[in-house]
This record gives structure tokens, C-alpha cells and sequence, in this order.
């Protein structure tokens, strides 16, 4: 892992209690991750850092929204 990539917990969601790389470097304070346990099987499950910096689910994404 390069310095700008950093674990972070997620919380709610589909994916709660997953941890996963993100680039702390990247101007855009969200992560999308492919999953099959949302709302739309396939598509993304959507998670941005809230005023504490934890990690909070956001919203799912279907595969047309990708």
C-alpha cells in the first residue's frame, strides 16, 4: 500500500463492518465497491466519510448508474 492508501472500517449499509483500501489522495471522498449484497445485485454499494471521518453507506448503485 503507497502512502495516500489508508484501511478504513465501513459502517451501515450492505457492507458493515468491512474494511477496505481507499486513496486518501483522491480529491473525491467516496468509494464504490461492487457488491451482491445491496439493493441491486452486481452494482456498487456507495460510502463517503461523514463529519467524523467514519465511513458511512451513502446508497446502492444499480450497474446502469456505474
Amino acid at each position: 500500500m503507497d502512502d495516500t492508501m489508508t484501511e478504513v472500517e465501513l459502517y451501515g449499509g450492505p457492507l458493515d463492518g468491512w474494511v477496505v483500501p481507499v486513496d486518501t489522495g483522491d480529491p473525491d471522498p467516496w468509494t464504490a465497491i461492487i457488491s451482491d449484497y445491496g439493493e441491486h445485485p452486481g452494482g456498487r454499494s456507495l460510502y463517503a466519510p461523514d463529519t467524523t471521518g467514519r465511513w458511512r453507506w451513502v446508497r446502492d448503485l444499480g450497474p446502469e448508474e456505474i
